[in-house]
């Protein structure tokens, strides 16, 4: 959606932006600039009139004429309107050059004086639409811009459509709008008679939850929690309009909603069903008002609440467009979030209550009828907060954190404030829990249901006059846990903490556990983490806090593991001893995690695939929204890693989605997705989506995160055949792992294609002085697929100098034993060094023959970037070996691998971009190599070279 910038904004939004609408947007420009037209429809608010704007201004600069017209529902009974509109300003330039009847006929349709009409000047005014386009398009191409086409008079939009049928070759182009509230169907086909033959038809959908986020911040409502943002989302149903107007009442208000309490819908949004709310009966709009309040509302369960005529009741709604009717479908749903939003916000309070009083004894489930009892009373009651805080229990077991936040939150505003009460009330002699105890469980709720936001503010409200050292330890780790990435950003809470810890081991414990993350992600200390982590998990067995002893546990073991230390498996077994905690064995840094972890890295893939998955489902059942991102981007790793490159970008992509939706790791999962896509989907995306993945690290002053991120960049340049940036990035890599004390090779597996880009720029002395570092490492720790993966490398620098029968045996050796450990990717990748080999032999098979494997292998994987390598190279032809008489290569004794090999083949008459493909490199590095060439030769040009070498074979 294009929105207008009405108010002061960072540089960084341009006032034309395109928001959420980068894909049909994308697909009308591209037929708009091969000649075609272009029919936009959605249901109103939609943005069918901003995108057409931004199109119709896009593409002004290639059409000399546009014409346009914006019908309106009011005007649509004047005939010929929309083509005074069209025709207004440009009539005189080709009047002249229309036939008299003709150009007496339009020009009396046009300006009102006469009685022309269809049908009495029918076929003269059909001619003369199409000759005014024609005389207009013989001057150069024409745009024809036409909004909300359904308000387009009967007669403008016959003449149109005579016209547009009977262009043929005429450069004249027709972009259109046309509301329809039909996501499928053929609601827009009448419409489409008033546009060409070749017309696209483009459907503007509703907005995704990450796009309305996006657009509110662009207009700037940027104070909005993400559970508000949900809720917009969820009200306006992805309409960019409605969330705008949503987006504005909530700015303007005085105080927020609650959590659980509807947004205000403001009166423009409530104008556009009030006046068919006003068309019901009176008993019809109470039952609608019980419907609306309900979670899952059915005509069952409004005959509980007391509604007796339900049926017709409904059925009177249905008839005005209020209600969704689906047959199959008991549950009643309103045709839009939005009506029954209005509807509920448009009742008196009274009236709200005694729909929720009914419901609290009509509905079935009992968090159902906690939620209503609550809404259906004010002020505080023990005994209505006590039902609500037993209902969040059930909501959190039942994996619905999200709903155990909102009715915490709801059993804490009915808690009294004075603990004596709340226990003489309920009959109990005391232990019950106070407000601030539910706010905290409310909080750690929304943590766990992905709501860092909202669990922040809880704490920090709590914070303000919390003064029992567990409750405000406690509401600090939910301060800290809600920062996610960017522990910096909370550097100064841990010394508050620990004043409020005192020297209590179980507070204590809390305190270092937080600690071992910020020294890993923001110090990048593995050995300092490792220390704190093992500190924490004893403080915690002294405080007998089996959870937090288990997270240290895990925590520490996943460092040692990362660090290649030998405690890790011994560690991993302590944190999997009885007893566990169902939290802790699904959690994302729990010790199923850290297992996992250990056999990915062990090169046990299928059993790796087998503890994710079970993580996964577990995390699902649960409702653990953070640890659901997590594991997907694992599940999608080992999928990569496996070489389905297919399900592994599915997976990265849902996890992508997620993080963005959730706000919860983000570069993580934008790191995992390049990744993906290198290997099996776009390049340029993923090489964007590293860049992403890199700056949100740099954000949040994580480097952990930073180093995977610039290697999933440098793998992304390799494919892409940048050969000496893949070399920058991932000696920046290797530099901040060495610095982290990163020592076991299987962490990122980027050691391979440090190398081998090595190669490729001519470095292959460097490129073996990492091989041999990075072999004790995997030796030690028995990585297999790490050192198959160096034998791969090292094939590569033996070939670069000329051992090209040692090298075939390497890669032969390598891609067998990748084949045996499962790494399919690995194993295509080393297939295709070998067939590049195999087709320098003299002799060898001309065309794909010799990467009929290769090609084989990545297909099954479905490595469509490294499918288009193989293209490349079989395009490129066979490369003889070396041609160049022993004179000639005297001469060039003096150069490095690389640069012999590049004079070499500039001597046999390749172009530049012919070597590249040949030495899978890039045009930029051949052009560096050949400077380097010609300044080691005394010479000034590739000419030069061929000189050279045929002054060489003249002796």
């Amino acid at each position: 959606m294009t929105v207008r910038r009405d108010f002061k904004d960072p540089a960084r939004c341009r006032p034309d932006l395109v928001i959420g609408r980068e894909e049909p947007f994308a697909e009308a420009r591209e037929q708009l600039a091969r000649g075609g037209s272009v029919l936009l429809h959605g249901p109103a608010g939609i943005g069918k009139s901003t995108v057409l704007r931004a199109l119709a201004a896009d593409n002004a600069g290639g059409a000399p004429t546009v014409l346009r017209c914006s019908a309106t529902e009011s005007e649509s009974h004047l005939p010929f309107l929309a083509l005074a509109d069209l025709f207004g300003l440009v009539l005189e330039r080709v009047c002249g050059a229309l036939p008299a009847a003709q150009r007496t006929a339009l020009e009396s349709a046009l300006t009102g004086r006469g009685e022309s009409t269809l049908q009495r000047d029918g076929l003269a005014l059909r001619l003369a639409v199409l000759s005014v386009l024609r005389a207009l398009a013989a001057e150069g191409p024409v745009l024809v811009v036409a909004d909300d086409l359904q308000w387009l008079d009967s007669a403008s939009a016959e003449l149109l459509g005579f016209a547009a049928r009977r262009l043929g070759d005429a450069p004249v182009q027709m972009l259109c709008a046309v509301r329809t509230e039909g996501t499928e169907g053929q609601e827009y086909d009448r419409h489409l008679r008033a546009c060409p033959p070749d017309t696209r038809v483009v459907r503007l959908g509703p907005f995704s939850r990450t796009q309305v986020s996006a657009l509110l911040d662009h207009r700037g409502y940027t104070g909005l929690s993400r559970s508000t943002v949900r809720d917009i989302h969820r009200t306006s149903d992805g309409n960019p309009l409605f969330a705008l107007e949503l987006g504005r009442a909530l700015a303007e208000s005085p105080a927020r909603p609650r959590p659980g309490e509807p947004l205000p819908v403001p009166t423009s949004l409530r104008a556009l069903v009030l006046s068919r709310l006003e068309m019901l009966s009176d008993d019809a709009r109470r039952t609608l008002l019980v419907a609306s309040a309900g979670a899952r509302p059915t005509p069952a369960l409004l005959h509980a609440a007391g509604r007796d005529h339900a049926e017709e009741e409904t059925a009177q709604a249905a008839a005005l467009g209020l209600l969704a009717t689906d047959p199959e479908e008991p549950a009643l749903r309103f045709a839009h979030p939005l009506i029954s939003a209005a509807l509920y916000a448009e009742a008196p309070a009274h009236e709200r209550r005694a729909a929720h009083a009914a419901l609290s004894t009509a509905a079935s489930d009992p968090i159902e009828r906690a939620r209503h009892l609550a809404l259906a009373t004010t002020g505080t009651d023990p005994e209505v907060a006590a039902r609500l805080a037993e209902a969040a229990a059930l909501a959190r077991d039942r994996g619905a954190p999200s709903v155990a936040a909102s009715l915490g939150l709801l059993a804490a505003r009915r808690t009294p404030a004075d603990p004596a009460d709340a226990a003489d009330a309920a009959g109990a002699a005391d232990g019950a829990p106070g407000p601030d105890e539910r706010r905290l469980q409310a909080a750690e709720d929304a943590i766990t249901a992905g709501e860092a936001d909202l669990a922040r503010d809880i704490a920090r409200e709590v914070l303000t006059r919390a003064t029992v050292p567990a409750e405000r330890v406690r509401a600090w780790m939910v301060v800290i846990e809600a920062a996610g990435q960017a522990l910096g950003e909370v550097d100064a809470v841990f010394p508050q903490v620990l004043a409020d810890a005192g020297d209590d081991p179980r507070l204590l414990a809390l305190v270092h556990y937080q600690l071992a993350w910020r020294e890993l992600v923001v110090d990048g200390d593995f050995g300092k983490a490792r220390r704190e982590a093992a500190h924490a998990a004893d403080l915690a067995a002294r405080g007998a806090d089996r959870r937090t002893e288990l997270m240290a546990l895990a925590f520490q073991s996943s460092t040692e593991t990362l660090m290649g230390h030998p405690a890790a498996p011994a560690t991993i077994k302590r944190a999997l001893r009885e007893p566990q905690d169902p939290f802790v064995a699904c959690h994302h840094n729990g010790a199923g995690m850290a297992r996992f972890r250990w056999l990915l890295m062990s090169d046990q893939l299928p059993e790796a695939r087998k503890s994710i998955t079970g993580l996964l489902r577990e995390a699902r059942r649960r409702g653990m929204v953070e640890s659901e991102v997590h594991f997907l981007r694992f599940l999608a790793d080992t999928e990569l890693r496996s070489g389905h490159c297919g399900r592994a970008l599915d997976l990265a992509r849902e996890s992508l989605r997620l993080a963005r939706d959730s706000g919860i790791g983000e570069g993580a999962s934008a790191m995992l997705a390049s990744l993906a896509e290198a290997s099996g989907g776009d390049v340029e995306r993923a090489l964007a989506l590293a860049r992403e993945a890199a700056d949100h690290a740099e954000v949040d002053g994580d480097q952990m995160y930073l180093s995977l991120a610039l290697a999933a960049f440098g793998y992304a340049q390799s494919v892409a055949g940048d050969a000496a940036g893949a070399v920058r990035s991932l000696r920046r890599v290797r530099e901040l792992e060495q610095g982290m004390g990163i020592t076991d090779p299987a962490r990122g597996r980027w050691h391979g294609d440090l190398a081998e880009a090595l190669v490729r720029i001519g470095e292959p002395g460097e490129a073996q002085e990492l091989i041999d570092l990075t072999r004790v490492h995997a030796l030690r720790l028995d990585r297999a697929g790490v050192l198959a993966v160096l034998d791969r490398a090292e094939a590569l620098v033996r070939a670069a100098r000329g051992e090209h029968e040692a090298a075939r045996k390497q890669l032969a050796s390598a891609q067998a034993r990748l084949g045996r450990l499962g790494y399919g990717l690995e194993e295509a990748r080393a297939a295709f060094a070998l067939a590049r080999l195999r087709a320098r032999r003299p002799g060898a098979a001309p065309g794909h023959a010799p990467y009929d494997e290769a090609a084989r292998l990545f297909r099954r994987c479905r490595a469509l970037p490294w499918l288009r390598q193989v293209d490349t190279a079989v395009a490129a032809g066979p490369v003889e070996p070396d041609t160049v008489s022993a004179d000639t290569s005297a001469a060039l004794d003096g150069l490095a691998s690389m640069e012999r090999q590049v004079a070499s083949l500039v001597m046999e008459g390749a172009t530049n971009r012919e070597i590249a493909a040949r030495l899978f490199i890039s045009v930029k590095t051949v052009e560096a190599t050949l400077t380097r060439v010609y300044r080691k030769l005394g010479i000034r040009s590739r000419v030069d070279i061929v000189r050279l070498a045929a002054g060489r074979r003249t002796r």
